[in-house]
């Protein structure tokens, strides 16, 4: 039973995912700041408790990446919602993660199954997008950003998702080249 804790965690942080958008919405912005630092939080356990306990799965090696992206789409939806994040940033993060979900899908049917294997690049785009939702939610529940830091943020969290989604679509589309030479040599 233990075993699932770090699963129940994921579980938890997609759960908690349309009351922060919400509460976004609602413009409860520390209400939404509460449960973000939850979520987060909880991410960091459901890793930290399977790395070191050994309690990796199939499930939660698709379940967390599901879960981060769920939440922080929720949360770039709502923040645009509540005017702080522009369109055109909640259309970038948005459109990489579906592009990255439709070729997966597409190496899924098409060529093998997918591992989950998130890149350097693809945690570090989490993570900087996730301190730029902490840190727009702190300023919506506080005193606000300011204008310049905001928007140089908002420039950081934009080539970040940008290179990462790149990094994904050239690694896959490397790996589909390899198999299709592979079954093509009859290998």
């Amino acid at each position: 039973m233990t075993r699932q804790l770090p699963n129940a965690l994921t579980v938890l942080r997609i759960l908690l995912t349309p009351g922060i958008l919400l509460l976004l919405v609602g413009q409860a912005y520390r209400w939404a700041l509460l449960l973000a630092l939850l979520a987060a939080l909880s991410d960091l356990l459901d890793g930290w408790l399977a790395r070191r306990y050994g309690w990796q799965s199939r499930l939660g090696g698709l379940l967390d990446p599901i879960a981060d992206k769920l939440l922080l789409n929720a949360c770039f939806l709502g923040l645009w919602w509540a005017a702080p994040v522009p369109g055109w940033l909640v259309g970038l993060v948005l459109g990489r993660d579906l592009v990255i979900v439709a070729g997966a899908l597409a190496y899924h049917w098409l060529i093998r199954p997918v591992q989950a294997e998130p890149s350097l690049l693809s945690k570090l785009n989490t993570v900087v997008q996730l301190i730029f939702v902490l840190g727009c939610l702190v300023a919506l529940a506080s005193t606000g950003l300011p204008s310049r830091l905001l928007q140089g943020a908002v420039w950081v969290v934009a080539a970040v998702t940008l290179v990462s989604g790149l990094d994904y679509v050239l690694r896959y589309a490397r790996r589909a080249w390899r198999e299709a030479s592979l079954r093509e040599n009859g290998g």
